[in-house]
């Protein structure tokens, strides 16, 4: 991979929310998840600073892609306060998060298989489109320039990742790698102020991982994107991370620098396999 590439110029986050870099961007206080009686989170709190990237690590079951369901709404605490760009609320709505600037990747690809990869990017940019069905409809005018627009910065997305040969194939026919490079390509549509990224290498081969990992880093450098993301691959979170946060059985059991995390003795035992008494 080209590791000199340069994020396009006309794309970032969305505008400013006189939010200094590092100052948290989100807050996610006191947290408390259940699905009947099982707990999934419980009084878990952590921020997430502008700039940086956050990992959010943990056994199987620890209860990180549910925290990130949380964040974007999919799931509703019953306990807790989540504060995002200085708001804040018990619960975050779906259409609420992807409007004020989250956005994600699943953990199980979540792409529209039967449409090419250019189709699949352009759909991260609908909370960014002014005119409304009408216009879209007559496609005429405004609507026309807005398309055009949008289209542009779509494929400025697809230069950014190095998938211009792939732009009219449908996403079905990819390899996953590149499917999983597709995902990244449409939550950047969005141009979002917060990445959360759910396990972004797994099943990938270590080339793979490398390209990834480096797309990650440009996407948070170059565009000045937040990410907080899930990796079970230490090699890639200690890299990566600015901080990291770790779960086990639902509740924190660390939070810090990688060099603290890894010298953490709870979570050497939860990695460990420790038995809990």
């Amino acid at each position: 991979m080209n590791a000199h590439v340069q994020a396009p110029r006309s794309l970032g986050v969305r505008a400013d929310d006189g939010i200094a870099r590092g100052a948290p961007l989100l807050v996610m206080d006191n947290i408390s998840l259940a699905f009947g009686g099982v707990k999934a989170i419980t009084d878990i709190s952590f921020d997430v600073r502008k700039g940086e990237i956050r990992a959010i690590i943990g056994p199987n079951g620890a209860g990180k892609t549910s925290m990130l369901n949380v964040i974007n709404g999919f799931y509703h605490p019953q306990k807790g306060t989540i504060t995002f760009r200085g708001q804040a609320r018990r619960r975050m709505r779906p259409h609420e998060a992807a409007r004020q600037g989250i956005a994600r990747t699943f953990q199980n690809i979540a792409l529209f298989k039967g449409m090419t990869t250019l189709d699949n990017i352009m759909t991260g940019r609908i909370t960014l489109m002014k005119r409304n069905m009408a216009w879209q409809a007559l496609w005429r005018g405004p609507a026309e320039r807005e398309e055009i627009e949008h289209r542009e910065a779509v494929e400025q997305i697809i230069d950014f990742l190095e998938i211009e040969h792939i732009r009219k194939v449908p996403v079905g026919r990819l390899p996953y790698g590149l499917q999983k490079r597709v995902e990244l390509g449409r939550a950047l549509a969005a141009e979002p102020a917060l990445l959360l990224l759910d396990e972004p290498m797994a099943g990938m081969n270590v080339e793979e991982k490398e390209d990834m990992s480096r797309f990650i880093l440009d996407v948070n450098q170059q565009y000045g994107t937040t990410i907080a993301l899930i990796e079970h691959d230490m090699g890639v979170v200690m890299d990566l991370s600015d901080r990291v946060v770790v779960l086990d059985y639902g509740r924190k059991i660390g939070d810090g620098s990688p060099d603290d995390v890894r010298n953490n003795q709870a979570v050497i035992d939860a990695y460990l396999g420790v038995p809990h008494e």
